[in-house]
């Protein structure tokens, strides 16, 4: 295969094709959905909470929770309730088992079969690097993108750049793709929270009054978490 990476210890490659393409050659998978999955992950594992990925918007995510006596989160604007923004997610209690469905690092999560899967973002780059390297040397980033109208990909800076700041870690060959990505951590690494307040997801979620979640994401190396998916959820 052409797009495996095969060549290359640290590999990146976009979305759920690129997760096919380079996991069953990977010693250990990062998926980085920056806003807000990866981040709101980071924020729940921290206060010593347990995630369980979903499907997005799937109908049986109410019974899912129910099964695992857990909480659904709630839609991202219901006030005063656990969601996908990671600023409701801050005084999150310890043990608190909460599923967190997305479209985007959820899927991810849930396609990675037979290899460890971390998540990452900004705020935990580093120590989920450091983690994920103990696995092997052939680490796969993917970088989680976002969605255009019609659902397919949008590649996202937010994504390109957490991708670049966790492969910034790795010791190893670096694909093209992935020296692209540590390109783009590198030019906007002193001035993360102006480049997501205007990247257009970061615009995005500011007009719709997430700003606070736009800079908790924008914050680096603040978090000693490395969140691993362990059955069904992820743990610190």
């Amino acid at each position: 295969m052409y797009f495996d990476q095969t060549d290359c210890d640290l590999r990146c490659e976009w979305g759920m094709q690129g997760l096919l393409a380079l996991a069953s050659t990977s010693h250990a998978v990062v998926i980085v959905d920056v806003l807000s999955f990866s981040t709101a992950v980071d924020i729940a594992v921290s206060n010593g909470a347990c995630v369980f990925p979903y499907c997005w918007k799937d109908d049986s995510a109410a019974r899912f929770a129910r099964e695992k006596d857990a909480l659904l989160a709630s839609d991202r604007t219901a006030t005063g309730a656990y969601s996908l923004s990671p600023a409701s997610l801050r005084s999150i209690p310890p043990q608190t088992r909460i599923v967190l469905p997305s479209p985007n690092g959820s899927a991810l999560a849930l396609s990675a079969k037979a290899v460890p899967v971390f998540t990452a973002c900004l705020r935990n780059a580093p120590a989920v690097a450091k983690r994920a390297a103990k696995c092997g040397s052939r680490i796969a980033v993917i970088p989680a993108g976002e969605r255009w109208e019609d659902h397919t990909l949008r590649p996202c800076l937010e994504d390109l750049i957490g991708a670049g700041a966790v492969l910034a870690e790795l010791g190893g060959t670096l694909s093209p793709e992935a020296e692209l990505a540590v390109s783009s951590f590198a030019r906007f690494r002193r001035a993360l929270r102006d480049a997501f307040s205007r990247c257009g997801s970061g615009k995005e979620l500011i007009q719709r009054g997430f700003a606070e979640d736009v800079g908790l994401a924008a914050e680096y190396a603040v978090s000693s978490a490395a969140p691993v998916l362990a059955g069904d959820r992820f743990t610190a």
